[in-house]
């Protein structure tokens, strides 16, 4: 959600600015700009405009026109004030002295604002970002550091800060507060970026901002300081991944790589970890003996997150009899949940940055919990924040709909319950080493999945001009449908809903009528039975029914269904991350041929920093 990049150096800014930014579309936005010390005139220039990149990057001939070694730039989500070129960051004072980009939200800006409004200050924008433009300019006597802290003594709320000056035209601040900011170190440059894939090309070198940290980039060097305003060192650590990872590498789309790279990240996520028939867990904190005296365990996400949670619960309850209880990070702080030193929380984030993710996180270690964390972002604010980390290795996901990152999270936290279970003694061996197995035929049968995609489009193609669809299951089945269900809205826009089967009768079914579609789930083989009974139920309503079943079933539901998508058999433990290969498919593929941006999908932003 948002974008900043921040570059000081010898080469021309705004170009590398522009690239920076158009590697962290994938995040959201709705307009962008920059800012850069324009040596000539001893002033500021700032240019923005609202729509995609590349309407600002026409008009800069890709930043070629802005002669300046010095500048930040921005990709904004509105949250303050309407997508427009005024709203659009950066922001500037009134006199111009002052330019900042703001990831992030200013919660007592109305406050602020108000107070500035009484000293004759005016705003030209909607935004809360201009306030701390504008209050930087209130309190500035000629020490920039001193009127950047004076404002942070004053704002509330979640931020990451880009601040340039007119007057110090060899600097940048930066700042962060619970949101994602990092610094990169060249050589005779340096940088500040929301994510390491907007500055890669130019350095590998990078230190992760904490909350309450300030920064001051120049070509030399930079230095830091903690809230105090005391110097501090920062560990610098080296990316360790191509950018090629971060390419299309010739696919039409982001996500349909993603979707096609899921059998190796699957392969870096679990073979390490599976080893002379155990599950491994190296630099495992938890000792067996807390392990034995847990006695819940709630699981905190949000989005996609969250349905690997909900698949989680069912794998936890099953396998170390211990209760689960799945929580949106959204609202986990207001249920007045029930933890203690007992109690084992994971929480799980693609990014490793999701605010509410976050604050249910500080939240539950207030309260005594022991935190666990699964997350794909190396070095991110949740990672620093637990107690225990596991990472999915899943690589770089840029599109805005997970995929790769939803099944190394789903089979991740799958082989922690089963580990989890081998500590409490709570699974027989002969069972455990099945499940172990099952694991590793994992990527394999993913790939065997992908092959058959042309038969996923086909369906695609009879089913694309559908305005409401709903995914029905059970157990398993159910907990997979939330997120067939999110992926087909977020990208093809169709009004998708996912029930329980057997809730039908509650209500849903008032909703069937002649033609409408229902995918059918049902992996689970233990409830094909009443999985079929519910496919009659639709059908008798005038339904259209895409099923989804094992290929051991297939001829069995070809009979009742109007058409079958099928995944090999295999542990019903997996069933799950197999079987969400198919919905991920069709909802691209509906997508693509309703003519949709499916890497870019209106109104989401990748990471969501903001409340």
């Amino acid at each position: 959600m948002c974008g900043i990049v921040g570059y000081i150096g010898k080469e021309q800014a705004a170009p590398i600015l522009i690239e920076g930014l158009s590697r962290l579309e994938y995040r959201g936005y709705d307009s962008a700009g920059v800012a850069v010390f324009d040596a000539e005139s001893g002033s500021l220039a700032v240019h923005k405009a609202k729509g995609r990149l590349q309407v600002l990057s026409e008009q800069l001939h890709g930043g070629a026109d802005l002669d300046s070694t010095v500048g930040v730039g921005h990709t904004r989500w509105a949250t303050h004030g309407a997508p427009s070129d005024i709203n659009s960051h950066p922001q500037m004072s009134r006199s111009g002295k002052i330019a900042v980009v703001h990831n992030g939200i200013i919660e007592n800006y109305t406050e602020l604002k108000g107070f500035l409004q009484s000293k004759g200050v005016p705003f030209v924008s909607e935004t809360d970002t201009e306030v701390v433009a504008q209050l930087i300019e209130y309190f500035y006597d000629g020490d920039l550091l001193q009127a950047v802290g004076r404002v942070l003594r004053r704002i509330q709320g979640a931020y990451a800060l880009g601040i340039l000056c007119a007057d110090c035209p060899d600097r940048i601040v930066s700042v962060r507060k619970d949101s994602p900011l990092i610094l990169g170190w060249g050589e005779g440059c340096n940088f500040i970026a929301s994510d390491v894939t907007a500055i890669l090309r130019h350095t590998r070198r990078v230190s992760y901002m904490e909350d309450g940290e300030l920064a001051v980039l120049t070509r030399e060097g930079i230095r830091c300081y903690n809230h105090l305003m005391q110097p501090i060192d920062k560990d610098v650590v080296t990316i360790d991944w191509e950018m090629d990872a971060a390419e299309k590498g010739g696919y039409e789309h982001f996500m349909f790589k993603e979707i096609m790279e899921q059998p190796e990240a699957l392969r870096r996520c679990l073979s390490p970890r599976i080893r002379n028939g155990e599950a491994v867990f190296e630099d495992f904190s938890l000792s067996e003996d807390y392990v034995k005296t847990m006695n819940r365990i709630y699981i905190v996400a949000c989005g996609s997150s969250y349905h690997v949670g909900m698949v989680g619960k069912y794998h936890l309850e099953r396998l170390t009899r211990i209760p689960v209880e799945v929580a949106l990070g959204s609202e986990f702080r207001y249920m007045d949940p029930i933890v203690d030193e007992h109690t084992l929380v994971i929480v799980i984030s693609q990014s490793g940055e999701t605010l509410d993710t976050m604050a249910a996180l500080r939240e539950a270690r207030r309260l005594g919990g022991h935190i666990l964390s699964i997350v794909n972002v190396v070095g991110s604010s949740i990672a620093r924040e637990s107690d225990q980390v596991l990472y999915t290795w899943a690589g770089p996901e840029i599109a805005v709909a997970t995929t790769k990152a939803y099944t190394t999270q789903l089979a991740l936290l799958s082989l922690l319950a089963l580990f989890l279970a081998k500590r409490l003694g709570t699974v027989p061996e002969g069972d455990f080493q099945a499940m172990l197995a099952a694991f590793k035929e994992l990527p394999d049968k993913m790939e065997e999945v992908l092959s058959r995609r042309d038969d996923i489009q086909y369906f695609a193609s009879q089913y694309f001009h559908h305005n409401s669809i709903f995914f029905i299951g059970r157990n398993l089945d159910y907990a997979l449908g939330l997120e067939g269900s999110l992926k087909l809205k977020e990208i093809s826009y169709i009004h998708s809903e996912a029930y329980a089967s057997g809730e039908l009768k509650h209500g849903t079914i008032s909703l069937i009528e002649d033609g409408t579609l229902v995918v059918a789930l049902s992996t689970c083989d233990k409830l094909f039975a009443k999985a079929m009974s519910n496919v009659v139920e639709v059908k008798a309503r005038g339904a259209s029914v895409l099923a989804l079943t094992v290929e051991s079933r297939k001829e069995e539901m070809s009979h009742i269904a109007d058409a079958v998508m099928t995944i090999p058999d295999i542990h019903d433990l997996l069933l799950p991350t197999l079987g969400v290969i198919p919905l991920q498919l069709f909802a691209y593929y509906v997508a693509l041929m309703r003519g949709c941006d499916i890497d870019k999908p209106r109104n989401l932003a990748k990471s969501v920093t903001v409340e």
